[in-house]
Order: C-alpha cells, then sequence, then structure tokens
C-alpha cells in the first residue's frame, strides 16, 4: 500500500493547537508523576478485544450459570469499569473507533462491513498500531479484524497496512466458522483448513508471537477473539459442562445458505452459549498465564473489553438462534443503541499503577483506550486530526476526578433510533428523521423504561443541540469520506 498521508489544513490545525497543547502537557505530567515511564521502559500492551459479549456474561459481572476464573482473577488483579460503553452497537464502527480514537462517522465504517463492499478504514486514518510501531513497538494483531471487505484485496488496506506487523486471523466479514476455520490469513497469505477452534488456535499464536518477539522492545499486541459471536462451536469437553442447559443433540450451526423464518426455528437453549465463554476464558488465561511464567506481569498493561453488546433471546437472525447473552437486565441488544447494546464488560490491569481489585463508575467509551494507552507508552496523540479520545490515566489511578462527559453514538438500528447521546446522567435517542424520540434519566431509570421526551424539554433542547454540534463537527473533518 501506499505511504499514509497526514491530511491537514490551516483551519483544522487551528482549531486542534489548543486541544492537542492540554493533552500533551496532561500526558507529560502523569509520566513524569505517576507513571514513571522512560524511553527504555515503556509498558507492554496487551489489547483483549471480544466479539457479542455482555454486561451480564462473567463471573465476576454477575452471571449465575457460566464460569470464567480467569477472567474473574484478572478482575481480581486489575480495575473493573462498570460504567464502560463500547464505541458502537456493531463490531466493525468499534473497532475503528477503538483503533483511530475517533468517532464512526468520521471514519467512514458507519455499519458492520459485508464481503466485497469496498468498505474500508482508510489508509489516512491513524491508527493506535501505527503510532506504537513507530515509537519502537512490535505489533500484533491476532483474531477477527473486520475492517475491511476482502483481506485478500491489494486495493484495500490490510491489517499489515495499518500498522500491524504481524497478522494472525479472519476477516469476519461473513459468520466465522469457528471450528476449522477455512478464511483465515497470516499477513497477507491465505491459509488453508486451520484444525481446531478459532479461540484455542488464536490463543497459541499469541503465545507463540510471544516467544518470538524481540526482548528487548515493548509490544503491543491486538489479541481479538471471535467468541461468543454466532455461530457458535464448541469442544465436547466444554458443551458438556452445560449440557443441561442444552435443548436436544448439538448440531453445528451452518454459516451460509437462505434465511429461516424465525417461527421455524427451535430455542436451542443457553447451554452452547455458556460453553463458549468458558472456553474463551480457558484460552485468554492462557496468554494470561504466559505473560506471568514469562516475567512480564509488571511491565504489561492488560485490557479486557467487548466490543458490542450481546445477541439475546431477542433474535433478529437465524443463525443467532443458540446465542443467549446478557445484558444484566438492561434494554435491548446488539445493534441497538439502549444500553443493552452499548454497555459492555471492560477491565484494566496495570500493576503498581492502578488499583488491584477494584471497581470504577467512571463513564468510559471505547474510544479513550486511543489516547490511554498512546499516554501510557509516552507517545503524543496527534493534533492534525479531530481526536474523540480522552486519557482517562488519572481518573483511572483516583489521582483526578472525573469531568462530566457528552458522548456520541452513531448507527443505522432496527428501531429507527440511528443516535444517542448522554451528557451527565440524561440519554436522548433520536430517530433517522434527526427528531428527538426518547430521553433517560440514567441515574434514576437505568433500564430506560420510562421516557421523559415531554416532562424534560429543556433537557432535549440542550442535549439536541449537542447533538446538531458534533454533526457539524464531523461534516467539516478534513478526514472523513466524502
Amino acid at each position: 500500500m501506499q505511504a499514509k498521508k497526514h491530511q491537514t489544513t490551516t483551519g483544522n490545525r487551528i482549531y486542534q493547537s489548543t486541544l492537542g497543547y492540554l493533552r500533551i502537557t496532561l500526558m507529560l505530567f502523569l509520566i513524569g508523576t505517576c507513571l514513571t515511564v522512560n524511553a527504555v521502559d515503556k509498558p507492554n500492551l496487551l489489547l483483549i478485544y471480544v466479539d457479542d459479549l455482555g454486561l451480564g456474561d462473567l463471573g465476576h459481572t454477575g452471571h449465575p450459570v457460566i464460569k470464567t476464573p480467569n477472567l474473574d482473577a484478572l478482575a481480581g488483579s486489575g480495575l473493573t469499569l462498570s460504567n464502560y460503553y463500547a464505541p458502537s452497537a456493531l463490531c466493525s464502527p468499534s473497532r475503528a473507533s477503538l483503533l483511530t480514537g475517533r468517532q464512526p462517522y468520521r471514519t467512514g465504517i458507519r455499519s458492520w462491513i459485508p464481503a466485497n463492499s469496498g468498505i474500508f478504514l482508510r489508509e489516512e486514518e491513524l491508527t493506535l498500531a501505527e503510532l506504537l510501531r513507530d515509537a519502537g513497538y512490535q505489533t500484533a494483531l491476532i483474531g477477527k479484524w473486520h475492517l475491511n471487505s476482502d483481506l485478500g484485496s491489494s486495493s484495500e488496506p490490510q491489517p499489515n497496512d495499518q500498522g500491524f506487523t504481524y497478522f494472525y486471523g479472519h476477516n469476519a466479514f461473513q459468520i466465522p466458522t469457528n471450528k476449522n476455520p477455512t478464511n483465515l490469513y497470516r499477513n497477507r497469505q491465505a491459509l488453508a483448513m486451520q484444525h481446531g477452534y478459532t479461540a484455542q488456535l488464536y490463543a497459541d499464536e499469541a503465545i507463540q508471537w510471544l516467544n518470538k518477539r524481540r526482548s528487548k522492545q515493548p509490544f503491543f499486541l491486538m489479541l481479538s477473539m471471535a467468541e461468543p459471536h454466532t455461530s457458535i462451536e464448541n469442544p465436547d469437553e466444554y458443551n458438556a459442562l452445560y449440557a443441561q442447559y442444552t435443548r436436544g443433540p448439538i448440531v453445528p450451526i451452518p454459516s451460509g445458505g437462505k434465511n429461516i423464518p424465525k417461527s421455524a426455528l427451535t430455542p436451542r437453549g443457553p447451554g452452547e452459549y455458556y460453553a463458549n465463554i468458558t472456553y474463551m476464558d480457558a484460552q485468554i488465561g492462557k496468554v494470561l498465564d504466559e505473560i506471568d511464567k514469562t516475567g512480564l506481569r509488571n511491565n504489561t498493561i492488560v485490557v479486557f473489553a467487548s466490543d458490542n453488546g450481546p445477541v439475546t433471546e431477542r433474535w433478529i437472525n437465524w443463525w443467532e438462534v443458540n446465542a443467549y447473552g446478557s445484558t444484566n437486565g438492561l434494554k435491548g441488544r446488539k445493534h441497538f443503541l439502549s444500553e443493552g447494546g452499548l454497555r459492555v464488560p471492560a477491565i484494566i490491569r496495570y500493576p503498581g499503577v492502578l488499583p488491584a481489585g477494584k471497581s470504577s463508575d467512571a463513564l468510559v467509551i471505547g474510544t479513550d483506550w486511543f489516547a490511554t494507552l498512546l499516554a501510557y507508552s509516552a507517545v503524543s496523540v496527534p493534533d492534525d486530526r479531530p481526536i474523540d479520545s480522552r486519557n482517562i490515566a488519572a481518573v483511572l489511578a483516583q489521582a483526578a476526578v472525573q469531568q462530566e462527559r457528552t458522548f456520541h453514538w452513531a448507527l443505522p438500528t432496527p428501531d429507527g433510533f440511528d443516535y444517542a447521546i448522554r451528557k451527565g446522567n440524561w440519554k436522548l435517542l433520536i430517530n433517522d428523521q434527526q427528531e428527538s424520540a426518547a430521553l433517560y434519566n440514567l441515574n434514576e431509570d437505568p433500564l430506560e423504561l420510562f421516557n421523559l421526551l415531554e416532562s424534560h424539554p429543556d433537557k432535549v433542547s440542550n442535549l439536541k443541540q449537542r447533538h446538531q454540534q458534533n454533526l457539524t463537527d464531523i461534516a467539516r473533518d478534513p478526514l472523513r469520506p466524502r
């Protein structure tokens, strides 16, 4: 691919100058005080991003059945983020925002990316991996990509073009085949059938990469699990753990074919879904154990998060018949801008810097990992483009009080709520005609049961104004696809 160009305008430089200065000043302060990072001893970064995991799907987040001992242990040694939001309620826009620190509509990744659609994360975008690579980090992505429409294309940027010097994984523009997958690539090379299940294949590859890396350089490893995204397939021994929750014999759900009417679907029960999460947990545990065994734990930041909310019993597609994700009672699911589609589990562990075995109720969104991980690594946030990411290192360390924040989401949804905005405790949903549709006080009504649209016109007006300002800002973004 052609070398990436920074596209800058004079107006945009003026727009960013003050904000960039403040970000860099705060970053340098944190580095010089609580983080003690230097050029020789930068922290390693392990970012574990999982697919369609719900807020209530883990043992430590309250699931009464699913066993997740490794992630529970990670939470026990790290900081649980109880008010963490995904950047989107779908995978591709969420992943684009995570890697760029920019809202989905800035990147042009508005929804999931179908095969051969010509939609991709453009080379003008700067990713977290690129910035870390240029700062001397070894970089690898193992697992799901889903930021272009064809992993074999020479005209679309590939993971290797966007900062990851090593790549092993799948595109996932179609439902991934998790058993013996045939759609995997290593760097730019299509692979023959890989024998095993994706969680195990990705964990083993991650361990091999960790053992082969250059030990004198810091690393950024993004382990992007396909689980518990459908289609769900597990080794027999894991299905056996939850056999009592499965109806009838286990029959693989095909990843292709014609759509099947929901009326023709037979509920499978949640056993396979439960087993899938426990299996994923075991494989993540192998990677975390390797970090410990090789003496990397104390200088490795581990971030764990889900890309969006889960598929629940509210099925939309025929292949979701064995998915039973938990939102902990929150309204909605994946593909919806209600809380169940956006609020997901997240953990960060940084030994000696962040509290261990604690929970933070700070409002955090997935775009924040961009600025925060760069700050931990003593790498500057780009100042030549609008960035929607905030460095929350001081807030997580409980060294600063979080200021009130405004979050924006945009996504075409089945119920016509294409936009959501949250400021403080208030959340406004806006339909595809740019009309205010629902207002909730999330402090008093986290389940979004009571629409306060008519009783609080002042809140509606304020949030709507902020929403319109955000749309105007995105429209003026010089990097936004035209």
